[in-house]
């Protein structure tokens, strides 16, 4: 009942208009803070201000948005959907006073990245080159994580646009994707690693060894878990979890652990003389690379820019 009366209410333009900036500011702090006292400290407001505000929202909106505990508050299905509108409003608002920013600068707008690392040599690094020597004054950021983190910056509006690869729980109704790189998954090591020096190797040979992987919840992670149990392997491994490329490397060099990298990504390393391949067929297929965005935002220029650069060698010719 409640929830109808949110979506109603939040549909009704003459009762948005009542809404205050203020209240969705002090909606945000409550979300991450849980506690009144606090959120009003983060305002530079007093707590009876903050009480006022809330109390208005929901006197507003005619539903109750948070439940008072006796250390806290916690927030009601209604006052969770507010919130992630009250983020998504500022997130917005923080991205438009960067691009007037920007644009007083003298630069055209900027662009926010995500991208998983296997995306980067093959991928994103050419195409940032030829970008910015086209867009020489748009501000560029890129972030690079496992898709699940990226898709989760993604859907709070803090990166444009994200190379990597839609995982469980992702929608088509709140992500558009364009598949761009598919490629083999490769068992890397170090120079000199006693494994290359084996003629044949197998899966169940690897087990022995210390694995840096990526933490749970991500693709590679979870078809490399997959493919070991499909080969009868139950063996607990000795891991390290990170999803830095710079960790991984950094490790890889000084030990004889092993990694699943992509195909692209482990040539990269091979061709600086850090890594090298191990001559074995991983049974592991992890989905292409896609170009990600929200369904539901429009991308502002130099986003958009940057879709259309990716996506026309797609386009037929």
């Amino acid at each position: 009942m409640n929830m109808a009366r949110l979506t109603r209410a939040l549909a009704d333009p003459a009762l948005l208009m009542r809404l205050k900036t203020r209240q969705l500011v002090l909606l945000a702090q409550l979300g991450s803070e849980r506690n009144l006292g606090r959120a009003a400290s983060a305002m530079a407001i007093s707590q009876p201000a903050a009480t006022k505000l809330l109390q208005q929202l929901e006197q507003t909106l005619g539903v109750s948005l948070f439940k008072r505990l006796a250390r806290g508050m916690e927030p009601t299905a209604s006052g969770a959907v507010l919130i992630r509108y009250a983020r998504q409003l500022l997130s917005d608002f923080g991205m438009v006073r960067q691009e007037m920013q920007a644009l007083r600068s003298g630069l055209r707008g900027t662009l926010r990245l995500g991208s998983v690392p296997g995306a980067v040599p093959g991928l994103l690094a050419p195409a940032l080159v030829i970008y910015k020597q086209r867009h020489p004054r748009v501000a560029v950021s890129v972030g690079v994580d496992t898709s699940d983190v990226m898709l989760a910056q993604l859907g709070r509006g803090e990166v444009d646009l994200v190379l990597g690869r839609l995982t469980e729980g992702s929608h088509d109704d709140e992500f558009a994707s364009v598949p761009l790189l598919g490629e083999a998954q490769v068992v890397v090591v170090r120079a000199g690693h006693p494994l290359l020096q084996e003629k044949k190797l197998a899966l169940r040979d690897l087990v022995q060894w210390p694995w840096i992987l990526q933490p749970p919840g991500s693709p590679q992670r979870s078809r490399f878990e997959a493919a070991l149990r499909e080969a009868g392997i139950h063996a607990r491994l000795d891991i390290i979890e990170s999803a830095s490329t710079i960790v991984a490397t950094a490790l890889l060099e000084i030990s004889d652990m092993a990694a699943v990298m992509p195909e692209s990504l482990a040539a990269h390393y091979a061709r600086l003389g850090v890594l090298q391949v191990l001559p074995l067929a991983l049974p592991l297929r992890v989905p292409a690379i896609h170009l990600v965005t929200r369904r539901s935002r429009s991308l502002a220029p130099a986003a958009a820019d940057f879709e259309q650069q990716m996506l026309e060698p797609l386009q037929p010719s």
